[in-house]
């Protein structure tokens, strides 16, 4: 529960009711200090990093499950509180008479969709175990290297290094994973985090044990729209049968169900209402695609993809007739510096990265194949909102 949001959303509160009291609460790519309905695989991944607390490191690991399921909101926040954890004893340790080391190794998050590169998770570890900010010009891969190296071989406890979303499109390749840990100093351990089996991932040579993250149960999905609800809506908002409908609808898939409440919520706030009906719920799983990406990976996109992006939610379906109809509408529009031919690769290069699908025309174009068509791969309303909020 995050007191100080609660505190705000009534500061702001004006006459008019108002159905939506925050918006990211309700973000499906949000996560929660405490994630609700974890708790046993909270308690998994401790079990694997308990060595940590005799101030030694765990093996290599892989954390695995399908889409939505709460995989990386429990590491995202464990190693959250871990971090803090450490920071607050050494400070500890500090302030004290008797001078000492640490005692608990370090704890690092990395996330994939935004460390694509070599230098980038270089630079990321490596920030996040130092107090000052690591330069983000100016500075080589190798230098951030010798500096991780001179960093970890004065450490007597290491440091554990999660890795998010490892496998999916446009990040980091498995060898790649294991070639950039393969350049740092022993006392370090990762915990990968992906959706493939272990045996399709290919890290079963490189980790000791494996942890599966099964779906929620539609009881514990219900608990979690009520929590997000109660956190970013007006009270009494959402009913516990709208929330169950949604639960069944999702199929354990939190992001997807979360995502429905979302665009139901905005469809009702935009009619002034202050509850949610069945319709609100018809037309926001309506308008999610099956099979859909994570809202995530589309905004770890380059702030240049996500201008075309808003642009490309806001055009009719004439305007998306074949990518180059695209390019030219996108790039005509207002606020866009980008020729057509920028707009037009970027087209091509989103579509890599799974965000968007081209789909052949079906409408007869004269000689030749048909042209494609940009359809996209995640719902436009919370994209669209989240978007305008964060600029």
């Amino acid at each position: 529960m995050d007191i100080d949001a609660r505190i705000n959303r009534r500061r702001r509160r004006d006459d008019e009711p108002r159905l939506v009291q925050d918006y990211e609460s309700l973000s499906p790519v949000a996560h929660l200090d405490e994630p609700v309905g974890r708790a046993p695989v909270f308690e998994r991944v401790l079990d694997h990093l308990d060595p940590v607390f005799d101030g030694h490191l765990p093996p290599n690991a892989y954390l695995h499950g399908g889409f939505g399921a709460g995989k990386s909101a429990v590491v995202a926040a464990l190693f959250s509180h871990l971090s803090r954890l450490v920071t607050e004893t050494q400070s500890a340790i500090h302030t004290s008479t008797r001078a000492a080391g640490p005692t608990t190794p370090g704890f690092v998050y990395v996330d994939l969709r935004e460390t694509t590169s070599e230098f980038r998770f270089y630079h990321t570890v490596l920030n996040a175990l130092v107090d000052e900010s690591v330069p983000e010009h100016g500075i080589s891969t190798t230098e951030l290297t010798d500096r991780l190296h001179a960093l970890l071989d004065r450490s007597r406890t290491g440091v554990v290094v999660a890795v998010d979303h490892v496998g999916e499109a446009a990040g980091v390749e498995t060898p790649d994973l294991v070639g950039l840990f393969a350049g740092l100093p022993s006392n370090l351990s990762w915990l990968a985090v992906g959706r493939a089996d272990p045996e399709e991932s290919g890290l079963t040579t490189y980790t000791a044990t494996s942890i599966r993250v099964e779906p929620y149960r539609p009881p514990v999905l219900v608990d979690v729209l009520m929590t997000r609800a109660s956190e970013g809506l007006a009270r009494q908002a959402l009913d516990h049968e709208l929330a169950r409908r949604i639960a069944d609808w999702a199929d354990g898939n939190a992001h997807d169900a979360l995502t429905a409440l979302f665009v139901a919520a905005d469809r009702a706030s935009r009619e002034s209402r202050t509850r949610l009906t069945e319709s609100d719920v018809d037309d926001a799983v309506a308008e999610i695609p099956r099979p859909s990406v994570s809202l995530g990976r589309v905004f770890a996109l380059p702030a240049n993809k996500q201008l075309v992006l808003r642009s490309l939610v806001d055009l009719d379906e004439a305007e998306r007739a074949s990518v180059t109809a695209t390019a030219d509408a996108i790039s005509s529009r207002p606020g866009v510096d980008l020729s057509r031919g920028t707009v037009k690769r970027f087209l091509y290069e989103i579509a890599e990265s799974g965000a968007v699908e081209r789909v052949r025309s079906r409408e007869p174009s004269g000689k030749g194949r048909p042209p494609s068509r940009v359809e996209l791969r995640f719902p436009p309303t919370p994209f669209r909102r989240l978007y305008d909020l964060r600029q």
